[in-house]
């Protein structure tokens, strides 16, 4: 893989969703001019066709991502995860702030959305950046319940009484698996990184309107085959929060994510992975400096970053105190690794 001149760290133009839940602190997290329509998400990184992101800096400025990556599939994407994914970039990430609660929903696994809508599946994680005192979501079910007891629920009003409700803190990760019944409650705003979807089934919406005035589409039919009423011991995600250290936080079959508090200058090898980094800045400024090439971003709180996989070896500088960064990626070493020895292999049987 050849290190071409265009081969940089992508930043991006605002890309902003107003929705009914949504609320007021996305735009000064990130630093930018007030709205007045509530905005519930920022799509940081996306590549999804419905609303892709623009390209802000270096040669490929005001081009759209899907473009660029068309352009250089291998050099960005990374050349397993360019193979496996047909050159399309697997991940979307936001920043959601919610000032009501979503709606109850549930997305469909590969298999389902390949099927009924031509589409990637949808396993998403959640990290929270910031929580009103008393503020909760809900993650898969409390007791185990029949597909008859659901849609009886859904008729009756009655289906939060069957979800498990986390009330949640600053720091917490929630994974949530295609199929696991979901909803951020009000009063909080996290970072969220998911398979590259736009596929949603709304099972209850509180019978109130959308920002056009009238009620929203429910799914529950679709929703009732998406749904896993699989109950576990324990949906919050358990993970070492060191600081100067990059903490595995998941490492799912559709993505990994590590966090990174630090205070000094910290080094990120991650050409063994073969894959493109998001990295998104959750807390306080700093600068990307890359290595074995002469470029540098700022990339200050509340703001991402695509850092293609041919130079994803660079130095995070802080520039107050402490940043705090998730990076999302897909983890390919262990097939780099097979890769390699079957070429040894192949090369020692001539």
């Amino acid at each position: 893989m050849n290190r071409d001149s265009n081969i940089y760290p992508l930043l991006f133009e605002p890309n902003l969703h107003s929705v009914v839940w949504g609320g007021d602190r996305l735009c000064p997290y990130k630093g930018l001019e007030a709205r007045q329509e509530p905005i519930g998400e920022s799509w940081e990184v996306s590549a999804v066709e419905s609303s892709p992101c623009t390209v802000k800096n270096g040669a490929f400025a005001g081009k759209d991502l899907i473009s660029v990556i068309k352009a250089y599939p291998e050099e960005i994407l990374g050349h397993a995860v360019s193979e496996r994914y047909h050159q399309q970039l697997p991940l979307l990430v936001k920043f959601i702030d919610a000032k009501r609660d979503l709606s109850i929903q549930v997305h469909p696994d590969d298999e389902m959305a390949q099927r009924e809508h031509g589409k990637m599946g949808k396993s998403e994680m959640w990290y929270i950046i910031d929580a009103k005192p008393g503020s909760y979501l809900y993650a898969g079910f409390n007791r185990e319940i029949t597909p008859q007891e659901y849609k009886a629920r859904i008729a009756d009003g009655t289906i939060t009484e069957v979800l498990a409700r986390h009330e949640v803190k600053i720091g917490d990760v929630f994974y949530l698996p295609a199929g696991r019944v979901h909803s951020i409650g009000g009063g909080i705003l996290l970072a969220e990184v998911q398979q590259s979807s736009d596929v949603t089934y709304r099972i209850f919406d509180y019978n109130r309107p959308g920002m056009d005035g009238k009620p929203r589409e429910l799914h529950t039919e679709l929703a009732a085959k998406a749904l896993d009423f699989h109950v576990e011991e324990e949906y919050r995600t358990i993970y070492p929060d060191q600081k100067g250290y990059a903490n595995l936080v998941i490492d799912s079959p559709y993505f990994s994510v590590r966090v990174i508090e630090t205070e000094v200058p910290f080094h990120r090898n991650l050409l063994k992975y073969d894959s493109f980094i998001i990295t998104m800045c959750i807390q306080g400024d700093c600068r990307l400096k890359m290595r074995g090439i002469d470029y540098e971003v700022e990339l200050p709180e509340g703001h991402s970053c695509l850092i293609p996989a041919a130079i994803a070896d660079y130095d995070v500088i802080p520039l107050n105190s402490t940043t705090r960064l998730l990076d999302a990626f897909i983890d390919n070493k262990d097939r780099s690794l097979a890769r390699k020895v079957t070429r040894f292999l192949h090369i020692s049987d001539l």
